[in-house]
This record gives C-alpha cells, structure tokens and sequence, in this order.
C-alpha cells in the first residue's frame, strides 16, 4: 500500500490549483484515470515520448488488473481523439456486437414478457463479441508513437507481482454476494473459507499476465482468433447459467469502426464527443443547447435554479433518447435533427424556470424518419473513464466498460467477459412498434458512454472529461460541463462536486451532500424527490495558461499525473 499512498498524496498536489488561478500542474503532459496503477502506468508512456493514445492503451491494460470489475479486455470502449496536427477531431468505437446468434426477443421469457434484468446478467447469453482491443490497435496504427508490446509491460509486471486490492474493488465484491456463486467470482476473488478478497490484499493474476504477453506479441489478431478466442466462446457456451452462441466466427467477424465525432456549440465554445452507437453525446450536446437560453447565473453550482433548470433539460434529453438512439449501422438514427439548434430552441422553450414539467415526450426532431417506440429496459451502472493529453498536444478521452460489476461475472484466459448485451431493450416491440435498440445479430447496443472534449474561443483544446455511471453517465458529464463552463470550476472541484440527475423521472439528489437541502424547494416546485447513492467517476484535464490542471472523482480510487 506504500505506493498507493504516496500516489494520493501527491495527487492531492496535482490537482489542487483552482482554473481561475490559472497555475499548471504539468506543462508538457497528463493523465487521470480511475486507478494509480493506470494513471502511472499512462505517464511512463508519456514520459518516455509515447502519444495519447500509448498512454491509454497502458492504462487500460493495467485497469484490466485493477479495476476488473468496470472494465478490461473482455468490454468494450469509445475513444474521442484531438488530433491537433490535423485540427481534426475523430472516434473509434470499440462496442462490443451481438453474436450472429442474437435475436429480438432473446431477453423474452416463456411468457414473452421481458426477464427480470439481473437474471440476464450473469453467463453467456449477456457476452456481446469484445470490441476495446481490435479498437485500440486500430487507433495506435493511425496515432501511436511507442512499439504495441512495450505497451503491455506495466500490466504483465504487476499482474506477476501482485497489487493491493482497492478500495472500490473490496467494497464492490462485499455489495454483491450473491456473485460468489459464479465459479470464477469465486475462484477468483474469494478465499478458500468463503470470505471475500479485502482491501490491501495482494492479488497476483499470472494467467492474465501470460494472455498480455500473447496479445502483446500477435496484435489483436491474437485474441479475436487462436486459444484466446476459444476459451471465449467455450465459456459462453459452457456458462453455469445463461448459456449463449457465441462462436469463433463471430469473433474473427469483430471490426472497430473510426466514426465522425457529434460537435456542437455552447455559448462560446465547442464541445464534442461520441456519436450513436452511443447515446451519450447527442444526449450531453442537447442538454446544453437547450441550456443556452439560460443566462450562466441562473446555472452556478449547487444553486436551485441550476438543479432545476438542468432536470428540465436533461428529461427532454432522455425522452428523446429512449425513443431515437441505437445503432446507426442497423437504424436511421436523426442525429442532425436531433442537435437542430431550432428544434433545440423549441424544446428549451418547454422549460418552465418555475416549475416541473413532469415526464417529457419525445419531440420530432428534423430528419426522422421512422417511429420507433420508447424503450423501458434499466441500464445499469459501471464502467471506467480517463483522460490524457500528451507533449504533442494529442488529446483522448475514453471511457471503457465491461457493463455492470464484473460484467457477465465469468473469466476466460485471466480477464472478465463483458454483459453488455443486457444493455438491449428486453422488449423489442412496445405498444406494436419496433424499439430502436432492440436485440439483433452483429448490432452494436445503445451507450450512454460520454468521453467529450471542448474547445475555447480560440479553437485550443480546453478539457477533456467523461464518467462511469450507466445512463447517469450523460448527466454526470453535462453537469461538470456547466459547473465548469458557466460556474468556473476547476477540475477537481467539477469531479467531486454533488452530483443530481433526472433521466425522466425521479430528481435524483446524491445522499448525505451539501444539495440535500435543496429537496423541499424542489419539491414545491413540482419534483418528485428522492435521494440515494450517484457513483461517478469523472476524470477531468483542463488546459491552463502553460500548462494543464487535472481532477480525479473522489468517489473512486482514481488520480491525475503529469509532468
């Protein structure tokens, strides 16, 4: 635990500086991920003149280790890359696909009634086909500096030695025991007697270690094809429950896909992030272009008003989502109408600065072209987020999941196997028309993944930010947008400021914070109020006169480094 402290401490240093004292904290390079293991082993990549996108790569090799229960090998990513030599930003998807053996009503039970969403969870049948490492190579081959297998040897090095279970790890293992049923749950992060792995336990993984090592070698050819890929599919469709249909096929079929970034505008800036097959940055986009017709002192931090007028915004964004956003390979997906600055206006104008509006309706944005009906499946929360920029000025935002704790709790070769699947409407017909984000084979599932980058007056990088947090994710972004584009927060205060959400429902206060004071107004003002739990994990670098200031969520083990 020698290293971890010394980590936090001299995090605490990193991103304590405040964005109006203007004061860097590195001036060449940075990196905030949600682990110290992944942030350090980011910046020896950053330190030794690798790219953004090296770091990223060593970084989630070791989250693989570290943080197993939100994302590694077995999930999927999205990556937003500035590209400052080409003025050019872009994205790789890395979502994971539905095997060919997926269908519509694969989450029906014999009833044809949607199953109860954690009993889906767990084996085969939720495994969508990995997408984070086919992605990562092919972003390295456009924007990486340093050789593929130097970027694994952070990873294989603490694999073999072992690190000390976090924090967040323990405490995720102790939430859910009914996951010790699961062979490799148990195996795994249990001792013998039955008891669970606790914080500060060395953890060793040599298996893990070894697949690194092949990876590291072959490419990513390696893991869609060969031993690796049948373990995989042996797995699935061996599962202690759930069996799926995976097949080898459906592995060697996986492709990533390089995506235009969604870009839009808010009051001077410009601020992008990841287009559908995730939802979450058309989702973050119309939150603030609605946000516009508000003046920046009705939105200061932790103010009613803001509380308020974001609820507002953020249901009419989650209406719109539920009903229009999935895979734009397998549907129309209206992304120009749906970010319409006049179809935006039109639906700021339903916003009563007074009053709750209560559950919004989708609009009809221009361009739409089929009527899809909403979609009522939760989607749970977990995932992982980080940001880097390097001495190049490069710049990625990514965030990387493996679904929900320790995806479809089963291992093969050392990592988890994602359950991302489960993030498809159970209900693929609703009231007699289709569900956009209804199950098919090789479709990629609907996200809420944010990573987003935004831009000055001046066209200059000026943050990179996302989150964890399932469909909160979106909230969690747009919230520390505002709170940092209109309130001036720096970024450790923006990462760790009381968070609230309203995915058309509920308002959402964040428990045991300064913003629970605000529920009886709130409720005079029409919302419904409850309180509980928000688990973010924003990781957040913002560009400085000379230099960069990150932040890390404190809700998580996570710290920002640089030089």
């Amino acid at each position: 635990m020698k290293f971890r402290l010394f980590a936090c401490a001299f995090a605490a240093l990193v991103i304590a500086a405040p964005v109006s004292a203007r004061a860097p904290a590195a001036a060449h390079h940075m990196i905030a991920a949600a682990n110290p293991y992944a942030s350090r082993a980011g910046l020896e990549m950053l330190r030794n003149g690798g790219s953004a996108v090296d770091a990223a790569i060593a970084a989630q090799m070791v989250l693989t280790l570290v943080e197993p229960e939100s994302s590694g090998i077995g999930g999927g990513a999205f990556l937003l890359l500035w590209d400052p030599k080409h003025a050019k930003v872009t994205s790789f998807d890395g979502r994971e696909t539905a095997p060919a053996s997926a269908t519509p009503g694969m989450f029906l039970d014999a009833q044809g009634e949607p199953r109860p969403h954690m009993d889906a969870i767990p084996g085969g049948l939720s495994v969508g086909v990995p997408g984070v490492l086919a992605m990562l190579e092919l972003a390295h081959k456009k924007y990486g500096k340093l050789p593929w297998t130097a970027l694994f040897r952070p990873a294989i090095a603490l694999a073999e030695r072992g690190f000390p279970v976090s924090r967040k790890m323990a405490a995720e293992i102790r939430e859910f025991p009914d996951m010790g049923r699961m062979p490799d749950i148990k195996r795994y992060l249990y001792h013998a007697d039955g008891t669970p792995l606790h914080e500060g336990e060395i953890l060793k993984n040599p298996e893990l270690a070894q697949t690194l090592r092949t990876i590291a070698r072959g490419g990513a050819k390696a893991f869609y094809s060969g031993p690796i890929a049948q373990a995989i599919v042996e797995k699935v469709q061996h599962a202690p429950v759930n069996r799926g249909g995976m097949t080898l096929a459906d592995l060697a079929a996986y492709k990533p896909v390089e995506r235009e970034a969604v870009c839009g505008a808010y009051r001077v800036y410009r601020v992008c992030s990841m287009g559908p097959p995730s939802s979450g940055g058309v989702a973050v986009l119309q939150i603030l272009g609605m946000l516009e017709r508000f003046p920046s002192a009705q939105l200061q931090p932790d103010s009613l008003s803001e509380l308020h007028l974001v609820s507002e915004a953020e249901r009419l964004a989650f209406a719109d989502r539920a009903q229009y956003l999935g895979d734009p390979d397998a549907i129309h997906v209206p992304v120009a109408g749906l970010l319409d600055r006049t179809y935006l206006a039109q639906r700021a104008a339903l916003i009563d600065p007074k009053k709750d509006m209560g559950t919004a309706v989708a609009g009809t944005p221009p361009s739409a072209k089929s009527q899809f009906a909403p979609q009522r499946t939760p989607q749970l929360p977990g995932t992982s987020h980080l940001s880097v920029v390097d001495d190049s000025g490069e710049v990625v935002s990514m965030t990387t999941t493996v679904e929900f704790v320790f995806g479809s709790e089963m291992m093969a070769k050392g990592f988890f196997l994602n359950n991302q699947l489960t993030d498809f409407s159970f209900e693929p017909t609703v009231d007699g028309k289709p569900v956009a984000n209804a199950p098919a084979a090789g479709k990629r599932p609907m996200s809420a993944m944010s990573p987003t980058i935004v831009f000055g007056p001046d066209g200059k990088f000026k943050i990179a930010t996302g989150s964890p947090g399932g469909p909160l994710i979106i909230t969690y972004v747009a919230e520390a947008l505002v709170g940092m584009l209109d309130g001036n927060l720096d970024p450790q205060t923006a990462s760790a400021q009381p968070h609230f959400a309203n995915p058309n429902g509920p308002t959402i206060l964040e428990k045991d914070t300064s913003i629970d004071s605000l529920a009886p107004q709130l409720t005079a003002m029409g919302h419904q109020v409850i309180e509980r739990d928000l688990e973010s994990g924003l990781h957040i670098i913002a560009r400085v006169p000379g230099g960069y200031i990150g932040g890390a969520d404190p809700r998580r083990d996570g710290i920002a480094l640089g030089d």
